[in-house]
């Protein structure tokens, strides 16, 4: 706290007591449940605030505190201002209340009578009470006393089995004073584990990449700490998914404090009972590039904007840059020109930055256009500025750099018989197209354009686009081999297998731990019956990742072609523990089983998959030929004629029924 702002803060208190106004603002009565509303949650003991304001006592010894913070608006931490935005967690102080508490503070903060206050209670470890899952880092990392910031990730792996669905964390990072942030990523194919073989002393930067692996999963929630957060719990129906195998990365940026520390993070999760029944995703605006503030401009402005192509529920927001912005600002335009307000920040604060959740969902139209515009104050009249005297700033990552950043998290809205997929891949495409627009070079966005195109059935606008992302590597440089990879997907989507295997063998040398390109190879050499050249790629794949369906698929595959069915039936069983829900492994195992004589456990197995899919007419068919291998004619007859009554063009059935 700067001595200026403490004795102006002072001086006011001490006039309002000079005025004459009423007395009679006692702790009791007034005070303690304004403080227990809006301010114990962190100032209790253990949490984050730097003393404790739960007893009449501790908020006596620390008015002198109280009164400058609060009347500043200092505290509690609030930057939004009313009317521009409505979010759950207000802690922004009315002025009734800021008045209650400079009279009692210049009354010589009496306690009053009446009934004692009852405090609210705080789990001494974790707000929420006991966690499902606590992760932990196996050492702590050392901050030395000064020098510049440090960037540094820590992979936590989820040791469960199976699929968890997560709907509250908290993150306790160690040494809160020199943590600037926390966040954390979830790396679904332990990418970094793999390409890291010292991943537990921990991964170096800032901006780091994780493997998504096939399917369309963007980043759904806001999952990091800030100086002042709180357990983050999830809205009803929208817990975050958690997979066995995935791993947990917390990206971590520190700050020297001026001695030595040191930080042992923890994160606690808490399991939902039920699946998530909506999927949110996050969308960015930004405009880093844009970013070059010269010393001594007082009024430096950032935009950027991003039009929706279909409605969303607006659910929260994330402003973010470092010391020198000090206006911040987010609005929609929506199609008829009217203006939704997301946010205003008049006096940006680093220190005191936060989600904000809206109270309300805020639907807005397809055709909305979104916006953001920042004005940052590179003078010495910023208190905040680094640097003194001012210097040129950029765009960076370290806190003496700047950024230009708004998220969203938004829920889509499919419309006109759109699936809930469909939308979401519009969504994404649309943001980064915006993306390139601005950056043609954009790596990011164009990996994740050509990934997009791939997934929705454009294989020729793949190509070009990762063409001209492989193209656009440095000289000299070695090319991503997930690049390579996704750009060996879409040739064979396009049907030029050669090229596809010449990508995939040249990801794997630079690589050759990289999994995902030693399965397409291998898939590609099976559809070939190069079975032989196939197996050892899948079964050094599965080593490092062993909870891949398709690759048990198809080293069961190769196994059975080369007469190995101890084995192809050893992989089926491990596929289908995988995915328990699927009929396929079902029905693969009945056909291995019924090869090796072992009929009654076949039955078994195709009845599992009768069981999962009671519709399927072929299922119903091949249970009934099993049966008639095994003797049961009266069974086998029975379940033709169900086939053929699902089915009545089902000319397989038909057969079977008559030769039986």
């Amino acid at each position: 706290m700067k001595a200026g702002v403490v004795f102006v803060a002072l001086a006011l208190a001490a006039g309002v007591s000079a005025s004459g106004q009423s007395q009679d603002v006692t702790w009791r009565r007034q005070i303690a449940p304004i403080l227990y509303k809006n301010c114990t949650g962190c100032h209790h003991a253990g949490g984050s605030g730097p003393f404790s304001l739960t007893t009449y006592a501790e908020v006596k010894r620390f008015a002198g505190v109280i009164g400058p913070a609060v009347s500043t608006r200092y505290m509690p931490p609030w930057l939004p201002e009313p009317g521009h935005g409505s979010f759950q967690g207000n802690r922004r102080l009315g002025d009734a209340d800021l008045s209650l508490i400079e009279r009692w503070i210049a009354a010589g903060t009496p306690e009053g009578s009446g009934p004692e206050p009852i405090a609210p209670k705080y789990a001494a470890d974790w707000q929420l009470g006991p966690p499902d899952l606590v992760l932990e880092m196996t050492a702590p990392i050392k901050i030395p006393a000064s020098g510049t910031d440090l960037f540094t990730n820590v992979i936590l792996p989820n040791p469960l089995k199976g699929t968890h669905w997560v709907r509250a964390m908290e993150i306790k990072p160690g040494a809160p004073r020199v943590v600037h942030h926390a966040n954390v990523l979830l790396d679904r194919t332990a990418s970094l584990r793999r390409t890291h073989p010292d991943w537990q002393s921990g991964i170096p930067g800032m901006d780091i990449d994780v493997d998504a692996g096939d399917a369309f999963d963007p980043d759904s929630h806001f999952l990091f700490w800030k100086p002042d957060s709180t357990a983050m719990v999830e809205a009803a129906g929208m817990p975050w998914r958690l997979d066995g195998g995935n791993d947990l990365v917390l990206n971590l940026h520190l700050k020297p404090s001026g001695k030595p520390e040191t930080a042992r993070a923890r994160i606690a999760l808490y399991f939902a009972a039920k699946p998530a029944t909506e999927h949110p995703m996050l969308l960015q605006l930004e405009h880093d590039a844009a970013l070059d503030i010269p010393a001594g401009d007082a009024a430096f402005p950032v935009e950027d904007s991003l039009t929706l192509p279909v409605a969303v529920d607006v659910l929260g927001v994330y402003p973010h840059a470092h010391y020198l912005a000090r206006r911040m600002e987010a609005w929609a335009t929506l199609p008829d020109g009217s203006r939704r307000d997301l946010i205003l920040i008049r006096d940006w604060d680093i220190d005191r930055q936060s989600v904000y959740r809206l109270a309300e969902p805020l639907r807005l139209p397809a055709g909305t256009t979104l916006h953001m515009r920042y004005v940052y104050d590179n003078t010495a009249d910023n208190i905040h500025n680094p640097h003194v005297p001012p210097v040129r700033v950029r765009a960076g990552n370290r806190s003496e750099d700047e950024m230009a950043h708004f998220w969203l998290q938004v829920l889509p809205r499919p419309a006109g018989g759109t699936t809930e997929l469909e939308a979401r891949q519009e969504l994404e495409a649309a943001w980064m197209s915006a993306r390139l627009e601005k950056s043609p070079t954009d790596t990011i966005a164009l990996y994740n354009l050509a990934s997009l195109a791939l997934t929705t059935g454009k294989p020729a606008r793949a190509v070009e686009l990762f063409r001209q992302l492989v193209a656009s590597t440095p000289a000299g440089v070695q090319p991503d081999p997930r690049v390579l990879t996704g750009f060996g997907s879409a040739l064979e989507a396009a049907g030029e297998t050669g090229e596809a295997e010449n990508e995939f063998k040249s990801a794997l040398a630079i690589d050759p731990g990289y999994t995902d390109a030693a399965f397409d190879l291998a898939a590609l050499e099976v559809q070939d019956d190069r079975l032989r050249e196939a197996e050892p790629l899948l079964k050094g794949g599965l080593a490092h990742q062993p909870q891949d369906v398709e690759a048990h698929r198809l080293l069961a595959i190769v196994y059975a072609g080369e007469r190995n069915l101890t084995g192809a039936l050893a992989e089926l069983r491990s596929w289908q523990t995988l995915a328990p829900t699927s009929a396929d492994p079902h029905r693969a195992l009945a056909q291995v089983l019924a090869q090796m004589g072992r009929l009654p456990e076949a039955i078994r197995e195709q009845q599992a998959a009768t069981g999962l899919v009671p519709d399927s007419a072929s299922d119903w068919n091949d249970l009934a030929v099993l049966e008639a291998q095994s003797g049961k004619k009266l069974l086998a007859k029975r379940d033709f004629e169900h086939a053929i009554a699902l089915d009545p063009g089902l000319e397989a059935a038909k057969v079977n029924l008559s030769k039986l």
